[in-house]
C-alpha cells in the first residue's frame, strides 16, 4: 500500500491533487499520524496537501490533533509557507491549549493578521482564527477588538469583508465600539 504522503505528490500548487482520496483512507489515529508527518515533508506540495487534508478531517475528528499540539506550535513558529500558514491559522483553533500555548498562538495569529507583508488569505484566516479562539477564551475580546480596529483602517477588501461577517456573529453580534462596518 502506498504511503499517504506519496499519494499527495505531483502537480502544482494550484491543484489539491488527490487530497480527497487520502481523506477517505484516514480512518484511525495511526493513519492520521502518518498523514500528519506530511506537514514536515521536504516537498512543499505534500505539506500543502497534507495540511488541507488534515484541516478537512479535523472538522469531523478534532481529537486526532490532540497528540500533535506541540508539533503544531512548532510549525506555527517556524513556517514560511503561505499555504501552511493559512491552514495552521484554522487548525490551532481546534485543539485545547494551556495558558502558555494560547499566548503563543494568539500572538502569532495577531502578528500574521496585522503584517501587511503577509498574503491576504493568511491575514484573513488569522483574523478568523483569532475570532474562533474567542469562543474558548472570551477574556481576549479586548485584544481582538484592538486588532480589528487596526485592520479596519486598511483598504483591503478581503479583510474588510471578513470583519463585516465577524461583527454579525456571536460573541460580536453588537457593533464593536469604534469599529465601523
Amino acid at each position: 500500500m502506498a504511503k499517504l504522503t506519496d499519494i499527495l505528490k505531483g502537480g502544482d500548487l494550484r491543484s489539491t491533487g488527490k487530497v480527497d482520496e487520502v481523506i477517505k483512507k484516514v480512518n484511525s489515529q495511526k493513519s492520521f499520524d502518518e498523514l500528519f508527518s506530511g506537514l514536515f515533508d521536504a516537498d512543499r506540495l505534500v505539506v500543502m496537501r497534507s495540511a488541507d487534508a488534515i484541516e478537512k478531517i479535523t472538522l469531523i475528528h478534532p481529537k486526532y490533533l490532540r497528540q500533535h499540539t506541540g508539533k503544531l506550535l512548532e510549525l506555527l513558529n517556524s513556517t514560511s509557507h503561505i499555504e501552511l500558514k493559512w491552514h495552521l491559522a484554522q487548525l490551532t483553533t481546534r485543539i485545547k491549549l494551556n495558558e502558555n500555548e494560547i499566548g503563543i498562538v494568539w500572538n502569532i495569529l495577531t502578528r500574521w493578521a496585522l503584517d501587511k507583508k503577509e498574503s491576504r488569505i493568511v491575514r484573513v484566516l488569522s483574523l478568523q482564527g483569532l475570532f474562533d479562539l474567542l469562543k474558548q477564551y472570551p477574556e481576549l475580546l479586548t485584544d481582538f477588538t484592538q486588532t480589528m480596529q487596526a485592520l479596519e483602517k486598511e483598504p483591503v477588501p478581503s479583510i474588510a469583508a471578513r470583519i463585516r461577517i465577524l461583527k454579525k456573529l456571536p460573541p460580536l453580534k453588537l457593533p464593536l465600539k469604534g469599529v465601523a462596518c
